[in-house]
């Protein structure tokens, strides 16, 4: 089944999901790696690997991002003090812009404890030394997020009209430079008027991201489009806009956790991925600018924003569900694209499948089962002329260079990463060991999320 990991109104896809239309962090002792080694090499060794640096070539993330936080009347705006305090914990830079109205909901010095910056209320503010905080603070941000945006803000900045602080510095602000996002929230009425909706299409036309609104229950007591998105959401979005994009326009297919071979309808056969590294590549592919088709075995993972997902169960439909997902792409975008096969995939399933489960019997000797071999779905997609850049990976238990560049041989890929399956699955950290034809580049213990950035880079850097 396929699924977005948040559904937008098609009136507000100013951030859509791609492929719609085409297709906290854990301490090292706990993880099970060893924090002294990179992939069983310790560190400092004449191990002949690169040791990687684990920081990223690129600015990924939301630490150290100047971030505008503007909010105008609602009852969402409730919703805004989640947000800024999140953005905190992710080591962001904010300012906080209220309008008037909106300090009926809640307080400027509210979001002053949260952010402990002083909140600007004022077009005329003598804080500013100049008193031109429209141009100021403009100046200052990376990304300016209203939220919630009222009917009347956007109507207002659709048609070019300042007349408080949040209207004249968004016009003022250097487009090129400082980005525009807006999170609707109103009565479902106000979100489906025709004037509003104009207005919403002539925002997005001007450049301005549109995030939502949601579905849902709304103060007014009634249901409908007009919920502002949830703090979560916003925060994905930013981090998303906010991302380089070294794979921009690329449409790239992933897929991520384990296989499920049943062998009747209660037990089956699998292994102990998580699905966390191939959740965490689409996640760093989506914000750097690809089109991501998310292929998932049985896994319990959000979905990244901006991802469009589909989940299987065995082996054989993951290979149809990646097959379909290739042969949807337009022929002359198959050799751009890039296929990422992150997935532990069984290498085997029971050659019969039992339509009943299979009862103990007392005094029965244990069933006896016979396997076939299921597809190999890399080695496919490699086959395939042309073909997208392919990326495999390898989890294995011992002579991780050895076996992984085996691997990547046997399948034709250029580029495969290995690691150690049993010491990562499940786990919040991982150290991948890198190969291509050129030799091996080690990326030492890290989150799986700093991983997967590295491991973008790596691939845009081949395909640049």
């Amino acid at each position: 089944m396929a699924q977005n990991s948040k559904k937008l109104s098609k009136a507000t896809a100013g951030i859509k999901r791609p492929g719609s239309d085409a297709f906290e962090q854990a301490d090292a002792s706990d993880s099970g790696l060893a924090q002294g080694s990179v992939l069983g090499v310790p560190q400092g060794s004449d191990s002949g690997l690169a040791q990687a640096n684990v920081s990223t070539k690129w600015s990924w993330g939301l630490a150290g991002k100047r971030i505008l936080v503007a909010v105008s009347a609602g009852v969402a705006a409730y919703k805004t003090c989640i947000l800024v305090r999140d953005l905190m914990r992710a080591g962001a830079n904010i300012k906080i812009v209220m309008t008037e109205a909106a300090r009926a909901f809640v307080s400027a010095e509210t979001f002053q404890a949260l952010s402990g910056e002083p909140v600007f209320t004022d077009l005329w503010d003598d804080r500013i030394h100049n008193r031109m905080a429209h141009i100021e603070l403009g100046r200052w941000a990376e990304a300016i997020l209203i939220a919630p945006a009222s009917a009347d803000l956007m109507a207002r900045l659709a048609h070019g009209i300042c007349n408080d602080l949040i209207s004249t510095l968004c016009l003022a602000r250097p487009r090129e430079q400082c980005l525009l996002l807006m999170a609707p929230a109103m009565n479902r009425e106000m979100w489906s008027h025709p004037a509003t909706q104009r207005n919403a299409a002539r925002l997005q036309q001007d450049g301005v991201l549109m995030l939502g609104p949601d579905r849902g229950d709304q103060a007014c007591g009634e249901t409908g489009d007009g919920r502002m998105l949830e703090p979560e959401d916003l925060l994905q979005a930013l981090e998303h806009a906010l991302s380089p994009k070294l794979l921009a326009g690329r449409f790239c297919v992933i897929t991520a956790g384990p296989t499920f071979e049943a062998i009747d309808p209660v037990r089956g056969i699998t292994n102990r991925s998580s699905g966390k590294m191939g959740f965490a590549i689409a996640k760093a592919a989506s914000q750097s600018g690809a089109i991501v088709q998310l292929i998932a075995g049985p896994v319990s993972l959000a979905t990244p924003w901006q991802v469009q997902r589909r989940d299987v169960v065995s082996a054989r439909d993951m290979k149809q569900a990646v097959d379909q997902a290739i042969d949807s792409l337009p022929k002359a975008a198959v050799e751009a694209s890039i296929f990422i096969s992150v997935a532990a995939v069984a290498d085997w399933r029971p050659a019969t499948l039992a339509s009943q489960k299979i009862k103990k019997q007392q005094g029965e000797s244990a069933p006896s089962l016979s396997f076939v071999e299921n597809p190999d779905i890399l080695a496919s997609v490699a086959a395939r002329r042309p073909r997208p850049f392919c990326v495999g990976f390898a989890a294995e238990s011992e002579m991780l260079h050895e076996h992984g560049e085996a691997k990547r041989k046997t399948k034709n890929v250029p580029l495969l990463a290995a690691n150690i399956g049993h010491e990562t699955f499940g786990q919040d950290l991982n150290q991948l060991l890198l190969l291509d034809e050129q030799g091996a580049n080690a990326l030492p213990l890290a989150t799986k999320e700093k991983l997967a950035q590295q491991l973008i880079e790596a691939i845009a850097s081949r395909l640049a």
